[in-house]
């Protein structure tokens, strides 16, 4: 029987909206956590519901808190998605055009410097072919500047210019594509964020810890490596500390920062903290029927972007304005999570031992929100995609708890 994630709707879960239900519930019996169970948390849901189906292990070695199924968790590589997702709907305002120059909001020329007659534009940019390449660093902090890093050669692809540039991922392009929307809009970046994706959907989130309460720092999940060594999120990294990279020299406040001269303090490209049951409401807005947070006409734009082969790549084969396409009929990739024939979209995210994912399928309104941590790195600098053996037994765990509901 092919099952993955159908018709949670089928399930007794009773109301036509997200059920209340304990902080710790779980589709398993619950076991006594220990140091050695790697905080996890799988949260299903359909157009309707919202069902958490495994949270276990320690949030915090420290003091020996368990992990609740919406504690806060530094989510990697789908805060893109949620960056795109702002991006969209201040597409769908009138305040950015996804086609234009981004010069033209920034102030200053972006430019390959073998192609000085190129522009660089949004799209181009949250669909890594804006010819960005990481090789450089994308990490810019306080005191540093955006625009001298784009001015680095080495930040380049030096072969073709953008637009006809090949996929590469490239983190280097989320400070350049969220400085954009903050000089568009006129807003920092996490207030973006908090206005066209969290508050709509009545849900807590931030950037680098900024803007989210006291309350919610208090239930950080902190990221521990496979060695048990701390990695991030530990009492150092929370409020009222220094969330933000900054420079050498620099004073960690944000009080004089102008929006759009550097937004890679927010860490646009992983740095958004968010419960699992709070991301599965950004993947419930993306199946219901209705536009809950972007328009339909957008996010079948989304859908449309990762639909092509990306020819040469083994992970990202479909990728477009930061959704990723997995399982889709006759590629061979190595993007099989779920195993089942059934495309799904949304996007993986990997960093500090974390693995985790937002996943749906727009035909049967079904999809799943997850993290497990404590992952040993990749052995190797061949070894850059596929899913790794934890996230599979995972997501083949939770589909067995699926069947027996």
């Amino acid at each position: 029987m092919k099952l993955a994630l159908a018709s949670l709707a089928a399930l007794a879960l009773g109301a036509c909206t997200p059920p209340a239900f304990p902080e710790g519930a779980s589709g398993v019996s619950p076991q006594p956590a220990t140091p050695a169970t790697p905080a996890t948390v799988v949260v299903a849901f359909d157009r309707e519901s919202i069902t958490p189906l495994i949270v276990e292990g320690l949030a915090d070695r420290s003091t020996g808190r368990e992990v609740k199924a919406n504690d806060p968790v530094r989510i990697a590589s789908i805060s893109k998605l949620l960056m795109a997702l702002a991006a969209l709907r201040l597409a769908e305002q009138g305040v950015v055009d996804l086609d234009a120059d981004v010069s033209a909001y920034l102030g200053y020329k972006v430019r390959s410097p073998g192609f000085p007659d190129t522009p660089v534009t949004l799209r181009q940019l949250m669909d890594h072919r804006s010819g960005l390449r990481d090789a450089s660093g994308y990490v810019i902090p306080l005191g540093d500047s955006l625009e001298e890093k784009l001015q680095d050669p080495a930040s380049w692809y030096a072969d073709a210019p953008p637009g006809r540039a090949p996929f590469e991922y490239a983190n280097i392009g989320s400070p350049v594509v969220a400085s954009v929307l903050e000089a568009a809009s006129g807003e920092r970046y996490y207030a973006l964020l908090n206005r066209l994706v969290f508050d709509p959907l009545g849900i807590e989130g931030c950037a680098n810890w900024i803007g989210c309460s006291p309350e919610m720092a208090a239930r950080a999940v902190t990221l521990y490596r496979d060695t048990g060594e701390i990695a991030r999120d530990d009492v150092h990294d929370l409020p009222p500390g220094c969330t933000i990279p900054v420079a050498d020299g620099v004073e960690c406040s944000l009080e004089d920062y102008v929006p759009g001269s550097n937004a890679s303090v927010f860490s646009p490209q992983g740095g958004v903290r968010i419960g699992m049951v709070d991301l599965a409401r950004v993947g419930q807005a993306l199946v219901q029927e209705g536009e809950t947070l972007i328009s339909e006409r957008s996010i079948q734009a989304m859908l449309a972007a990762a639909d092509p082969v990306i020819e040469g790549q083994e992970f990202f084969c479909g990728y477009g304005l930061h959704m990723q396409a997995l399982e889709t009929p006759e590629r061979e990739c190595m993007d099989a999570l779920f195993k089942d024939g059934v495309t799904r979209y949304g996007h993986a995210g990997e960093a500090y031992g974390l693995r985790s994912g937002l996943w749906f399928d727009p035909v049967s309104g079904t999809g799943i929100a997850y993290f497990i941590t404590a992952v040993p790195p990749r052995q190797s600098a061949e070894d850059e995609g596929g899913f790794d053996e934890r996230e599979l037994a995972l997501i083949a765990r939770s589909q067995r708890l699926l069947a027996e509901r």
